[in-house]
């Protein structure tokens, strides 16, 4: 690129509705960040109300001064965000673009012929080729009309290159850089930049090639980076930004990160180091202004709230956020997973309900999302859609398409598919569900459409309860006397054989496993929060909650509903992910959710409310206790003890901490805090696995425990015990620190 046009600012404006292909005469109003629409009287209880709704055209014009020097060089127009275009320049049609996900580029060149130029865009949000998910939902962001983000018109030189792709080899050290170069088959090409690691900005090595171009125009250089090597992760999340020239003229920038994130047996790794993924479900909710964040700055803002909880994954349900979402997730160390606009089914040619068009357009868009987004090392994961059916060899062929085009992620055929009879198929990567049978659960609350009901829900409060045999269901003989069936799972580092019951029912899984959107735990409304609703989307479901609360004569107790169920709803999510935690087959969770949904019913499901903001329910360094990188585990039967019942619980952790280091824990709220504290040290800590630190037991006064310190008898005052057992165990399960 030799020149920029920033096209943002104050548009002409029409919503008038016209034929296809015929523009409006006239543009009799202007536009730059204004909402337009009608006033919408309606309101909603099951989402947010859009107080200017639209759907239909929307039509933009500017007129702009063009270099001279410019016209007859390439010329590319961008759009960043945006629903279905269509382009006009000078009066005449460029073209059209559809992609929800991706930036609308559009190949100007031969249309602008004099230095004014007159730009016409048409926007419309209705004909979508495919229903959108979570991308155009009034559940979520909305489906708004309009242009976000970058408005740009570039020009480049007679000789440049574009869609350039980063290929990291980290087992080499280099780098592969592949583009289309334009206006020559050969071209000298050079390199400058830097890595950014921890508050270092270290200068890359100038590099210099000649490039040379295949049939297809395609030419590509690989850069050695031995002296200047560093791995990108959510603990160091180092980064690459290198500059090039094309012939001394064209310049182009290219970002990337050397990380490999791979599907080892059953666990995730990143840089060959297990990590466990703590992830949370997106769908665009953003009620100020109705659709996502095209600034960097803000998505710094929700990823780092985010990680201040111990979230280190993002999973965008049926959508894909702006290039600035990954931009930060590439800075903090966050593991993304867009996924394809679709929740439906996906038939193979011939079957009842096939869609050539719908599935040929969401293809294409995936393509269009690897191309846009592919060179972010945050992008680790990809999937095809939420809770879809059809056909499982074309949702195969659709993987392959997509694994033999990049390489650089890992991929699933989607999110909860086939729900009650889930598989995993030979292009998974991973898998991600919320059960391996009927009956065989791996999250700890479900909806009576989807019973049986989950732990949480039906058990006696406990910490005791994980996936790993019910992942792995083992068992010597079935119930007829066979021997059951001996298979080899990944172990640690190693592999391990275990005898998995043929009776069991379901899929066996031999790769990582996610549980999908667990939580779900309702919180009351804070109407407190109304006043913050000041832009486009109105919570006008809270409005008439409050009036129905006023008509039962119950407005006083609001307060009281709201934060008994929110205590209600911390408790219920730290079981759910220490459940999680206990298991050593979990590779990962995805929670729905840590912020709330404001969609589908009104789902007041977060600690956090829409807008990523504390609603006052429990602290980010009280949710980390349970949910972070390192978790001390309590395992014992029951909250609840009667006066001279023992107590017994086996302390464990779950920690993926890339380094070694000693751990001491020790309850509080005990006057003989002594008797029930521990240390480990060594290598053990940084092994994904359960190891025991130590034993607590409660035996009467005078005898010894297994550590030979003296035990507390707590028969003598149920109360006081009930409390300060309660407490001390707590404390237990979740508080750690290093030395």
């Amino acid at each position: 690129m030799i020149a920029c046009y920033d096209l943002t600012g104050v548009w002409d404006f029409s919503m008038a509705q016209m034929r296809k292909n015929t523009v409006p005469s006239a543009f009799t109003d202007t536009i730059s960040l204004a909402k337009k629409g009608s006033p919408n009287p309606n309101r909603e209880t099951g989402f947010l109300t859009d107080a200017y709704a639209f759907e239909g055209q929307a039509w933009f014009r500017k007129t702009i001064y063009v270099n001279p020097e410019h016209i007859g060089l390439p010329m590319q127009l961008t759009l960043e965000r945006t629903r279905m275009t269509t382009l006009w320049i000078n009066g005449k049609k460029v073209g059209s673009c559809d992609s929800l996900c991706t930036p609308h580029v559009y190949d100007i060149s031969a249309f602008v012929t004099k230095p004014l130029t007159e730009i016409v865009v048409l926007v419309e949000n209705t004909g979508y080729p495919t229903k959108g998910g979570h991308l155009t939902s009034p559940d979520t962001q909305s489906n708004w009309n309009g242009i976000t983000g970058e408005m740009m018109l570039r020009v480049f030189s007679d000789v440049y290159a574009d869609h350039v792709q980063a290929y990291p080899d980290p087992d080499k050290k280099q780098v592969t850089l592949s583009m289309q170069l334009h206006g020559a088959k050969t071209a000298a090409f050079t390199l400058t930049g830097n890595v950014q690691f921890a508050d270092e900005v270290i200068p890359v090595p100038v590099f210099q090639a000649q490039l040379e171009a295949d049939q297809n125009g395609r030419a590509s250089v690989t850069i050695p980076l031995e002296t200047v090597y560093y791995e990108w992760s959510e603990y160091q999340p180092a980064l690459y930004f290198l500059l090039y020239q094309i012939d001394e003229q064209d310049n182009g920038f290219v970002s990337f990160g050397m990380r490999k994130f791979c599907a080892d047996g059953t666990r995730f790794t990143i840089n060959g180091k297990p990590t466990m993924l703590r992830g949370k479900h997106d769908g665009m909710i953003f009620p100020r202004t109705g659709y996502a964040p095209t600034d960097v700055n803000e998505w710094i803002r929700i990823l780092q709230t985010a990680k201040d909880y111990g979230i280190n994954h993002y999973r965008f349900h049926t959508c894909c956020p702006p290039d600035a979402a990954f931009t930060a997730a590439d800075l903090l160390g966050i593991y993304m997973e867009p996924e394809l606009p679709f929740w439906g089914t996906i038939a193979a040619p011939g079957e009842e309900g096939y869609q050539e068009a719908e599935q040929q357009y969401l293809i294409a868009l995936g393509d269009q999302m690897l191309d846009a987004f592919g060179n972010h090392p945050s992008f680790v994961m990809f999937s095809l859609g939420n809770e879809l059916w059809g056909s499982s060899e074309r949702l195969g062929e659709i993987l392959r398409h997509y694994k033999a085009r990049d390489s650089r992620r890992l991929y699933t055929q989607g999110c909860n598919n086939f729900q009650h009879f889930p598989l995993v198929l030979p292009e998974d990567d991973y898998f991600v569900g919320v059960r391996l049978s009927k009956e065989r659960l791996i999250r700890g609350s479900y909806g009576m459409c989807d019973a049986p009901l989950g732990h949480v829900q039906t058990d006696r409060p406990s910490t005791m309860h994980q996936y790993d045999t019910i992942i792995f269901p083992e068992q010597k003989e079935d119930a007829d006397g066979e021997a059951a069936e001996e298979i080899e799972i990944q172990y640690g580092t190693g592999v391990k054989k275990v005898k998995v019951s043929k009776s069991a029912g379901g899929l066996i899984p031999t790769k990582p496993v996610i549980t999908h959107e667990i939580g779900q735990y309702e919180v009351y409304p804070n109407f407190r929060e109304i006043k913050k609703y000041t832009g486009p989307l109105k919570a006008r479901n809270f409005e008439i909650f409050r009036e129905r609360l006023a008509a039962k004569g119950m407005l006083s107790q609001a307060e009281d509903f709201f934060q008994c169920s929110g205590a209600l709803a911390a408790a219920c999510y730290k079981e759910e992910i220490e459940a999680a935690m206990r298991s050593q087959y979990v590779a990962g969770f995805q929670l729905l959710d840590l912020q709330d949904f404001s969609g589908q019913g009104t789902a007041l499901v977060g600690m956090l409310d829409a807008f990523m903001e504390s609603k006052g329910l429990i602290t980010p360094e009280e949710w980390r206790m349970f949910c972070s990188d390192c978790v001390l585990l309590a395992q014992f039967p029951s909250y609840t003890l009667i006066s001279g019942e023992m107590f017994t619980a086996k302390v464990s952790m779950r920690t993926v901490l890339p380094q070694d280091g000693t751990v001491e824990w020790v309850p509080s709220g005990m006057h003989q805090p002594a008797v029930f504290c521990g240390r480990a040290s060594g290598s053990a800590m940084v092994c994904e696995e359960h190891f025991v630190l130590r034993k607590i037991r409660c035996i009467p006064a005078g005898a010894e425990n297994d550590t030979g310190a003296a035990a507390k008898d707590f028969s003598p005052q149920i109360n006081q015990v009930s409390d300060n057992l309660q407490k001390a165990v707590q404390n237990v399960s979740v508080l750690c620190g290093f030395l």
